[in-house]
């Protein structure tokens, strides 16, 4: 039975890769109320590249966020390839992932409203790629991982179809989010009209299983005009929370549970991809410090209930928009796929606990470590 439903995923898949062959009439760019729409269609194609999967100078690996270094607005080119790895996601637990860039989640990439970014992609599951060789070459993405590569990444191959949903790019899904068989690419363009944190992910049925399997990211949109808090933060973070579907399977590795995703009882939820990464590698700030975190429910399908044991949220701005501001919260409500902008100011030296409150999560692994030093200021 398992083999059956994972070969109608695979034929309902192959059957949408025929959407990269139809027509799609454009109307040109145009504005409403300062922001761009009507982007070019996109293009599919075939190239020979075998470079790095992931290039641009705004793409980082969480969980780091590449600063801006730029004036204004600009048009980033950007490439986040789809490969194939098999990864660790907690102790002694490694499956075979299908990922953006090679890791879980993807890379983080940092623009500012009203930038417009030009994205490659290329399915390459067909073939193996290696994302852990040091190269100057790509992004700050491939340098960190290959410095700091805590799931153990190793190629694989799972010739699969695939595309890519960014939820904060705004135009006509049939036409940017079309799915592309393993060898093809796609090319087009969108401009990050609205300021906050946006999850992406693959949105070739099942999505769920897509997503589940490790194809997702998170694209931090900073305001134009920024927030309130901005001359005050003195460490910024991206924190995503997702779950595994995850059993046993043949040999060491574990394999894609679909009763379990579809009755929604992951095996592991987590922050930032692994069960204890946030522990063995902790967020760190001093006393006194207001820090950011950039959290992102990626679900793909629980909620979360954000906390930081022994701390209170001064700012809280809902899906990261500077006009959702809240203050004074002791814990965010993520739904899958929200997401919030925290500003926290660490009360004192020592450690706090980062949790999702809905504590059934928590003991799965939805728990992280901020490690606080004296007061320097």
């Amino acid at each position: 039975m398992k083999s059956i439903k994972f070969t109608f995923t695979l034929i309902i898949g192959l059957l949408l890769t025929g959407i990269t062959t139809l027509s799609y009439a454009q109307s040109g760019e145009y504005q409403i109320d300062g922001k761009t729409f009507g982007m070019p269609e996109a293009e599919v194609f075939t190239e020979d590249y075998d470079g790095p999967p992931v290039v641009g100078d705004h793409l980082s690996m969480l969980p780091n966020l590449e600063p801006l270094d730029y004036e204004g607005n600009k048009t980033h080119e950007v490439r986040i390839d789809i490969i194939a790895q098999e990864i660790e996601v907690a102790d002694g637990v490694k499956y075979e992932a299908w990922t953006f860039g090679g890791t879980v989640p993807g890379p983080v990439l940092h623009v500012r409203e009203g930038d417009r970014i030009t994205f490659t992609m290329k399915n390459r599951s067909d073939e193996p790629v290696t994302i852990t060789e040091p190269t100057k070459e790509g992004s700050p993405f491939m340098q960190q991982v290959a410095q700091n590569n805590y799931m153990k990444a190793k190629e694989a191959t799972m010739p699969m179809p695939h595309s890519m949903d960014f939820h904060a790019g705004t135009v006509a899904k049939d036409d940017k989010w079309r799915t592309i068989a393993p060898g093809q690419s796609i090319k087009f363009d969108w401009v990050a009209n609205y300021a906050g944190s946006y999850i992406y992910h693959c949105g070739t049925p099942s999505v769920l299983m897509h997503t589940a399997m490790g194809q997702h990211g998170v694209v931090v949109v900073s305001p134009k005009d920024g927030y309130d808090t901005d001359y005050e933060v003195d460490k910024e973070y991206v924190v995503v929370q997702s779950e595994y579907y995850l059993k046993k399977g043949s040999g060491d590795l574990f394999q894609y549970d679909y009763e379990a995703a579809q009755n929604r009882n992951p095996s592991h939820v987590v922050f930032n991809g692994h069960q204890t990464i946030l522990h063995d590698q902790p967020l760190k700030a001093n006393a006194g410090d207001r820090i950011r975190l950039h959290v992102s429910n990626n679900g793909p399908s629980g909620t979360s209930s954000f906390h930081v044991i022994g701390g209170i949220f001064d700012r809280v701005w809902l899906e990261g928009h500077p006009f959702n501001e809240m203050r004074g919260m002791q814990t965010v409500l993520l739904g899958a796929s929200s997401s919030a902008t925290i500003d926290m100011i660490v009360p004192e030296e020592g450690k706090y606990i980062l949790i999702d409150h809905e504590f059934a999560d928590a003991e799965k692994g939805a728990t992280g470590t901020l490690k606080a030093g004296p007061r320097e200021k």
